[in-house]
């Protein structure tokens, strides 16, 4: 699987890009709205979920790599979450922190969006984060999204977001 756009190629994930993934899920500061950062089992943990996704889903979440210089720089993708107790499409991401503010993200996550809605059956699409992740939902703003709820898990404020096709 290879989406192109202008400046970025996401690509399933391989065993090589572990150390690249490491280094953001190990971020204190990328995944400050996680539970706690990733240790190196939990990065294994996420490439093999991407892994059996692609067999099992035919999606999942992609490498996301600069075009000019095949640096790994994050994740994006489509993957099946249990969103408010609903098994639903979500379109994820996951830029390492020296990459922000570049709109790698919403270049990411609008492609993700058009592959979704012209390679599967889904007729809406979602993304959902804490409550306090400004960037996670302007993201989700800048492809169209809308919010259409919030809601409390046991952990923290959950917003979400949805797009119809």
């Amino acid at each position: 699987m290879i989406i192109e756009t202008e400046r970025l190629i996401l690509r399933e994930y391989t065993w090589e890009d572990f150390n690249d993934l490491y280094e953001i899920l190990s971020c204190p500061i990328t995944m400050s709205y996680y539970p706690k950062p990733y240790d190196e089992e939990g990065t294994k943990r996420w490439i093999n979920w991407c892994l059996n996704s692609y067999k099992n889903e035919g999606f999942g979440l992609w490498a996301v790599c600069l075009k000019d210089s095949n640096k790994f720089i994050g994740d994006c993708g489509l993957s099946i979450q249990n969103i408010d107790g609903e098994k639903l499409p979500e379109i994820g991401y996951h830029i390492n922190k020296n990459y922000w503010k570049k709109g790698y993200a919403k270049e990411a996550a609008n492609a993700v969006k058009k592959w979704a809605f012209e390679n599967t059956k889904y007729e809406k699409l979602y993304s959902y984060m804490n409550k306090e992740n400004v960037a996670s939902y302007k993201t989700a703003e800048s492809i169209g999204m809308k919010c259409i709820k919030e809601y409390q898990d046991e952990f923290e404020t959950l917003l979400v977001y949805c797009i119809k096709k």
